[in-house]
């Protein structure tokens, strides 16, 4: 029988495991204090816990996270990791500096069904949903591989999903990870420190009183039914009516918005008229727009516009009121920026699941 994995279970899950098959009551407080607060994936360090107990747990879990197949760094300190699975499927996930956070982008599932014209990820389609333990076992492995290999005090205090994936298209297993991420006896960040990216699915969306209380971020991207569907074909069924009928069922607090991004493409949704769309479809005091310039990525259709371009329309947007913000491109120069997201890794050969061959993997952008 396979062993499930420990980073599969929520806090309630575990502490109802070690209830129920009498364990001491300080081996669920370790499970917290090595796996998730240390990141440290084996039992060897266990102080307190008879080897009669860590046998027992060896037998029922399985504690190996996700291996670091491959790690790029960018020129401005970006570094993504491409994330072997045993399946010897892979996903990418990214950690970005900033001057006061360490966010880390992670993926939900490998490939993506959406099929954005503008995404990279999109022209892979969907392999499957990650499960629980693939998700938060991203956020683990890599701050692991930050303190093994660049600082002992590394710490990633942010997550964003917004890699691979619709988020919502794996609702059970986001919500669970999400749940461990935020939960005290779990990884224990600040909800407010997690933020969901959805395409727009508004049966899913009407359902976000069952997930915990994180921020959401909408991918708007057009303002018009016809060029929205053209970027993002999910519009052809959850049109911007239905989207925004599903938006009003969530509760906005006074401390929080919902954050809409836009991804600004050169001469197709940078003109006035996009503008007074955006105004006309958004309530001010509830809204945030985040722009994204472009991020343009080998057989691309689109361009990136100009700075100039950019700067005007955020002014635009902020004499009319609204809090807008310009999303700066990190990572650009190895394909880790927005939408530059494609696991190719085991079309070359090189991960079999459990090891990296001498083939070099490195999606650079030529």
């Amino acid at each position: 029988m396979s062993k499930r994995p420990i980073y599969d279970l929520i806090p309630s899950e575990i502490n109802n495991f070690c209830e129920t098959n009498s364990l001491k009551d300080h081996v669920f407080s370790q499970i917290n204090k090595w796996f998730f607060k240390k990141k440290e994936p084996n039992l060897t360090h266990w102080d307190k816990t008879s080897k009669q107990t860590r046998e027992f747990l060896e037998e029922n879990f399985e504690f190996k996270l996700p291996k670091i197949a491959w790690n790029g760094l960018s020129s401005d300190g970006t570094r993504k990791f491409l994330i072997g699975l045993t399946d010897s499927n892979t996903v990418e996930a990214v950690a970005i500096p900033a001057k006061d956070r360490l966010t880390l982008c992670i993926s939900s599932q490998v490939g993506c069904a959406i099929g954005c014209t503008f995404c990279h990820t999109g022209t892979q389609g969907l392999t499957r949903n990650l499960t629980t333990a693939e998700i938060v076992g991203q956020f683990l492995a890599v701050s692991k591989w930050l303190i093994d290999n660049v600082n002992k005090e590394s710490r990633l205090t942010n997550i964003v999903f917004m890699g691979q994936g619709e988020p919502l298209h794996n609702f059970e297993n986001v919500k669970r990870a999400i749940s461990l991420f935020i939960h005290p006896d779990g990884i224990g960040l600040s909800k407010t420190k997690v933020t969901l990216s959805t395409s727009g699915l508004a049966n899913q969306i009407e359902k976000w009183d069952d997930f915990p209380d994180i921020n959401i971020a909408i991918s708007l991207h057009a303002v018009r039914n016809d060029l929205r569907s053209k970027l993002m074909p999910i519009n052809k069924a959850h049109d911007l009516e239905r989207l925004f009928r599903a938006l009003k069922t969530i509760p906005v607090k006074a401390s929080r918005r919902i954050t809409y991004e836009y991804l600004l493409i050169d001469n197709l949704n940078d003109a006035i008229e996009d503008i007074n769309g955006l105004c006309d479809l958004l309530v001010r005091k509830e809204s945030k727009i985040n722009i994204i310039p472009f991020n343009e990525y080998p057989g691309s259709e689109y361009k990136r516009p100009s700075n100039e371009k950019v700067a005007w329309f955020q002014n635009e947007l902020h004499d009319r009121g609204y809090t807008c913000t310009v999303r700066v491109t990190k990572g650009d120069d190895i394909l880790a920026a927005c939408g530059q997201l494609k696991t190719e890794f085991e079309k070359l050969n090189v991960w079999d699941g459990e090891r990296v061959s001498p083939k070099a993997y490195s999606p650079i952008k030529s």
